[in-house]
């Protein structure tokens, strides 16, 4: 499985690293800021979704695993369907399905 999102293609780039640091005292510097390659991955986490019927494992950005977690809360179609979802009940939510306790007298 590449180290590719599922939905949007994001995946790993590459750039530079480069130190900031003064030079010494004389106003030259002796030695330059080095720069240095360097590798950026995509934050993916594998996720199983509902595709034509069949479940299957992909790999998601965080970024679109967000945005399918969100619509799928409000109601709204996701461009995927998880097969599981893992909601936690807010306060408010486990403030309405909590009974009213009555003081034992």
């Amino acid at each position: 499985m590449a180290a590719i999102c599922y939905h949007c293609g994001k995946g790993t780039m590459y750039g530079r690293t480069h130190t900031h640091h003064r030079g010494v005292a004389g106003g030259r510097w002796k030695k330059r800021a080095p720069k240095v390659n360097r590798v950026f991955k995509a934050n993916l986490q594998p996720i199983a979704i509902i595709e034509a019927g069949e479940k299957i494992r992909v790999r998601l950005c965080t970024k679109c695993l967000k945005r399918v977690r969100k619509d799928m809360s409000e109601g709204k179609k996701p461009f995927v369907k998880l097969a599981y979802v893992q909601t936690t009940p807010t306060k408010l939510q486990e403030s309405k399905n909590q009974k009213p306790t009555s003081p034992n007298v």
